[in-house]
C-alpha cells in the first residue's frame, strides 16, 4: 500500500510595516584603541572635581598661612623651613580627610622629625650623609608613633643640613604647626568639609 505525499503549500508571508530610520539597528562604534584609549582611561580615573568654593577657600587659606610662615621664618632666619611646611599646608587644605593631614600627624610628625634630626646631628654632625640618615629615621619614628606625615621627613633633613639653634627651631616648628592646624579648622568652617576627622 502506497501513501501519496501531498505537496505542502508554502506559508504565506504577511508583509510588515516598512522600517523607519529610527528602527534601523546601527553597528556599535568601534572602540578606541591605542594612545587615545589610554588617555581617555587615565582622564576618567582621576578624582572628582572639587567645588569652586572649596578650591578658592583652600587656595586663599594656604596662601595666607604660608605668607605668615615666610614672615615668621624671616624673623628667626630659617626660610628653608618653608618648603616642608608648604607641603604640610597643601595636605591640610587640599586633603583634610587623609591621615597625613590630621593634627596628630601634622604636629606630632613635624616635632618628632625635628627631634630625630637633632639626635642624628648630635651624633654625626651636619652634612649630606647625616641628612639622608635623619630623613630615613624620621619616617620610622613617625610610623612607630602613629603620626605619619611625609613632609616632616624634609624637616629632619633641614635640621641635619643647617644645624640650627635647638630652642629657636623647635619653637618655630611648633608655632608653625599650630598655625597650619588653625588654618585647617578655619577652612572646614568655610568649605563645610570635616576637619579634623580625629585628633
Amino acid at each position: 500500500m502506497t501513501q501519496t505525499a501531498e505537496a505542502e503549500a508554502p506559508a504565506a508571508v504577511v508583509p510588515g510595516p516598512a522600517p523607519h530610520d529610527h528602527d534601523t539597528v546601527h553597528a556599535p562604534a568601534p572602540a578606541r584603541t591605542g594612545w587615545a584609549a589610554r588617555i581617555a582611561r587615565v582622564a576618567a580615573a582621576g578624582p572628582p572635581r572639587p567645588r569652586l568654593r572649596t578650591v578658592l577657600a583652600a587656595t586663599a587659606l594656604s596662601t595666607v598661612a604660608l605668607l605668615c610662615l615666610v614672615a615668621l621664618g624671616g624673623v628667626v632666619h630659617h626660610p628653608l623651613l618653608i618648603p616642608p611646611l608648604a607641603a604640610s599646608m597643601a595636605l591640610v587644605a587640599g586633603a583634610p580627610d587623609l591621615p597625613l593631614s590630621q593634627p596628630r600627624s601634622v604636629i606630632g610628625g613635624q616635632l618628632l622629625s625635628t627631634l630625630t634630626g637633632f639626635a642624628v646631628l648630635a651624633i654625626a654632625g651636619p652634612g649630606l650623609w647625616t641628612a639622608a640618615v635623619a630623613g630615613g629615621l624620621a619616617l620610622g619614628v613617625m610610623m612607630l608613633a602613629r603620626t605619619p606625615h611625609s613632609p616632616a621627613a624634609a624637616t629632619a633633613v633641614i635640621v641635619a643640613l643647617q644645624d640650627p639653634p635647638f630652642r629657636t627651631f623647635v619653637g618655630l616648628v611648633a608655632l608653625a604647626c599650630a598655625l597650619l592646624v588653625t588654618a585647617g579648622l578655619i577652612g572646614s568652617r568655610l568649605t563645610g568639609r570635616r576637619y579634623p576627622t580625629y585628633w
